[in-house]
This record gives C-alpha cells, structure tokens and sequence, in this order.
C-alpha cells in the first residue's frame, strides 16, 4: 500500500551530549500506527539523494528521519562542503555517530503514530554505521548497503579513518540485511564473505544478497555506478524485510 500523503520537513532534534543537529523527516497522515526507519547518508553528506530515501520511505507507510552527521562540521553548509570537510577530519566519530542515532531513534518513537519499533538503512559509509546502530543502540532491523569496514580495515590515505567491526558481530542486537556488489572494493566480494561467515558462526539472523555487473553505489541513480536490476531487487528485499521486523 502506499501512502501518497505525506509530510516532509526539515526539524532539530537533539542527538549525542545533547546538540541540537539537524534532521529531515517525512512520515505519512493517515494517522495509522507504524514502525520507524533511520536513515543514515553516505559520505558524500546529507544530500538530495538521503531526502529522497526519507520520502520513499513515507510512501512505503513508515515514519522516516535522517539526521545530518555533518551539522557540526559546518551548520549551514551545502552538502558538499560538509562532506569535504568531514573528510579532512577522518569521518564521524563512531560514538558521536551513536548518539546521534539515538537521538533519531528517540524521535521516532515520540510521534504519537508510533508502534515502537524502528529499523536503519544506511549506504556507503552510512551501510557500516548502520550496522554500528544494530550493535549499540535500540533498533529492530538494519540494512547494510555496501557498507565498507564492518570488516577489513581503510587502506592509507583513505578519507574515511574508522575501526573494523567484524570482533563485535556477536553483539548484533537485530536482525540484518546486507546488500553488496560484486564488483565492489571497499567492501570486496571476500570481505562480504567473511562478514557472512561471522553472522552464520554466531548464530544471528541475517540476509546476505550479492550482485553481479553492480560495485559501490548501485543505487544511486544519478551516477554512473547506478544498476537499474540490482537496485529493483535491492529496494523490493528492503520493504519485505522490514514488513517482516517493522509491522504491527
């Protein structure tokens, strides 16, 4: 079903030692109960793109939110110069990353539409913090989206300087969905695998789904990397895997 009415908006809320960050948000009106979805832009920054995620969302009938990571960096800025400058200083610092999440996980489940479950989606450099999410803060459901360094770590010079996570899967608090291509580096088809071996080893409910003729950022559509087939497929195994961990 989908729900065409919808409102989006740009509000604050407030997420790691309590700052007030900025947020987009879009949540259907038809007053239903309904599960919550975080999403988690890519590198490149809070971003049209990350909107459109947020408003997709809404019509598939959840609330959505995606906090900027960068509004510290350069309140204001276009998303580009946040995300230039949030490169020259390595990423964002995984726990401010999981304050913020929190605070967007607090705001969804305050709408009054809100059944008290809420997912995360994250691409890029967001795919890897999303599964950080599902290991730290109160989430039902993740997505993965090409997410690199949940294993393997950057190579030098690399923008983005974070740790691995493949030491603490055992602590996954929700279930997972990984979507990947197999033309990809960062992740590379081998590090998928490994991760998957590590989910099969501890026993947590996980998907794994790999695509051929797609690498890095198969679903944006407007790059040169986009991949119409795997993005088709992605999209339709996200909306039956939080139907499965989101609904009523």
């Amino acid at each position: 079903m989908r729900h065409d009415a919808v409102l989006a908006e740009t509000i604050g809320i407030r997420g790691a030692n309590d700052d007030q960050i900025e947020a987009y948000t879009a949540r259907p009106l038809d007053g239903g109960s309904r599960g919550g979805v975080i999403v988690v832009h890519h590198m490149p920054g809070y971003d049209r793109e990350s909107k459109e995620t947020v408003r997709r969302l809404a019509t598939e009938g959840y609330n959505a939110i995606c906090p900027n990571l960068y509004s510290r960096e350069a309140p204001g800025a276009d998303p580009s110069d946040a995300a230039a400058t949030a490169r020259a200083n390595g990423g964002v610092p995984d726990a401010r990353f999981v304050g913020d999440a929190a605070g967007a996980a607090r705001w969804l489940r305050s709408l009054p539409t809100a059944n008290g479950k809420v997912g995360v989606i994250g691409f890029c450099s967001g795919g890897r913090q999303s599964f950080l999410a599902a290991l730290e803060v109160d989430v039902q459901a993740a997505v993965d989206c090409y997410g690199a360094f949940v294993v393997g770590e950057p190579p030098d010079g690399f923008p983005l300087q974070v740790v691995p996570l493949a030491d603490r899967v055992g602590e996954l608090r929700a279930p997972l969905l990984g979507l990947f291509g197999n033309e990809d580096s960062h992740p590379s088809p081998a590090q998928v695998d490994e991760l998957e071996k590590l989910l099969r080893e501890e026993g947590k409910t996980y998907e794994i789904h790999r695509y051929d003729d797609a690498g890095h950022s198969f679903f944006s559509v407007d790059r040169p990397a986009y991949r119409p087939a795997a993005a088709v497929d992605g999209w339709e195994r996200i909306a039956a895997f939080y139907a499965t961990h989101l609904g009523d």
